[in-house]
């Protein structure tokens, strides 16, 4: 049997995201089972403009052919004002507003979606719920529709556009029960098939390469931040804390961002900002890192996260992230904070004791071997994917 996963962007460029989790599910099914996988995705790699940069065309990444088509557009400039207006009540908005939303806020591409409702798949898997290549084609195509979200709990999620996208597709898998207690209760999809997958993490990547030396740190303690240095993502807010900290707590600590950046941050002597890393030097810096931080509210599982952990290393999270937390209070890997005062109070307990450090990323790892483990993964989701063939195709629009 085959599935088509169908994303925005796919490609071993994308740096996390759910783009990510779909390239990497659709590599695993096929290297572990005798499933096929295709993608069908658009030409763009930057999540901001969805310009298209890749050539359109098929071709294969790690064993699994992928199609790529141009976009009729990007994101266009009369989405800010449109998102602005209808982010402050998106319960209020119009389903034209709504669609107008997702047309605006683009990939738009025609040709891709033809592609995928004339696909020889036996079942598509569309990834994540809020671009236009999911609304548009879950409910267009004859084959069954498997939806995996990937939602925060953000104000594009109760737009009335999203009532048909959650309620076309058959089927559900979510990154943690955070997420799906979320989405029930939002659509009333919980009769559906659904499943509380997650992802797979692998072992440590990196050469041995001192974290302090890539970063241009020497021997000074860091702590570490993983993924896109956007606002949204949280990272103004860790950066303004940090150097808050660092006022009433002078010393060595530093700070390292690492992933591509999407917002410039006030220059501080003790935050690095490193930018995109490749795999072995990421896996390096975060390995001598004192810990990790997650500081985003807008996750759905967090793969950086559960990297860390399997390095051993303890987490900080943002306790207003229920997927997170909810890794941090089921593994023990790690604390969390909701304010300044917890920020502070949380990183002294941290810094000031290593046997803490040491139990937490330990917890953290046997967390990842128990739960999230390629193989157990992968043959659950083949498990699941079946049994979505098997029951077929609904009646798209009940909601």
């Amino acid at each position: 049997m085959k599935v088509a996963f169908v994303t925005p962007r796919y490609g071993p460029q994308v740096m996390g995201g759910a783009e990510t989790a779909a390239r990497r599910l659709a590599e695993h099914l096929v290297a572990e089972t005798a499933w096929e996988a295709e993608a069908y995705s658009t030409c763009a790699l930057d999540p901001h403009t969805w310009a298209d940069e890749l050539e359109p065309g098929d071709t294969e990444i790690n064993g699994v052919p992928v199609h790529r088509f141009a976009s009729a557009h990007g994101r266009v400039p009369d989405f800010y004002g449109l998102d602005g207006r209808v982010r402050l009540a998106p319960q209020l908005a119009t389903r034209d507003e709504g669609r107008r939303w997702v047309d605006y806020n683009g990939p738009v591409s025609p040709d891709l979606i033809d592609a995928v409702c004339a696909a020889d798949a036996d079942v598509v898997a569309f990834y994540p719920y809020l671009y236009h290549p999911t609304v548009a084609a879950i409910g267009r195509v004859p084959m069954p529709a498997v939806l995996h979200p990937a939602a925060h709990d953000e104000p594009c999620l109760y737009l009335p556009v999203f009532r048909g996208t959650f309620g076309d597709a058959d089927a559900f898998c979510f990154h943690t029960a955070s997420e799906r207690l979320l989405v029930e209760r939002t659509y009333p999809v919980a009769e559906k098939p659904q499943i509380v997958l997650g992802l797979g993490v692998g072992e440590p990547a990196g050469i041995g390469r001192p974290g302090g030396a890539i970063l241009g740190l020497d021997s000074r303690p860091y702590i570490v931040s993983v993924g896109r240095v956007d606002e949204h993502k949280g990272s103004k807010m860790l950066a303004e804390f940090f150097a808050t900290y660092k006022e009433r707590h002078p010393g060595p600590l530093a700070l390292a961002l690492v992933g591509p950046i999407s917002v410039e941050l006030d220059p501080h002597p003790d935050i690095v900002i490193i930018g995109v890393v490749d795999e072995a030097d990421k896996w390096d810096i975060v390995h001598d890192a004192l810990f990790a931080v997650s500081p985003s509210a807008l996750e759905s599982f967090s793969l950086v996260v559960l990297e860390a952990w399997v390095d051993r290393v303890p987490v900080l999270v943002n306790g207003t992230c229920g997927p997170t937390r909810e890794h941090c209070e089921r593994s023990g890997g790690g604390l969390w904070f909701t304010s300044y005062p917890e920020f502070e109070t949380t990183l002294d307990h941290l810094l000031g004791d290593p046997a803490l450090r040491a139990r937490l990323g330990g917890n953290g790892r046997a967390y990842v071997d128990r739960f999230y483990q390629w193989p157990v993964l992968i043959a659950r989701y083949a498990e699941f994917l079946t049994g979505v063939v098997a029951r077929g195709r609904g009646t798209p629009g009940l909601l």
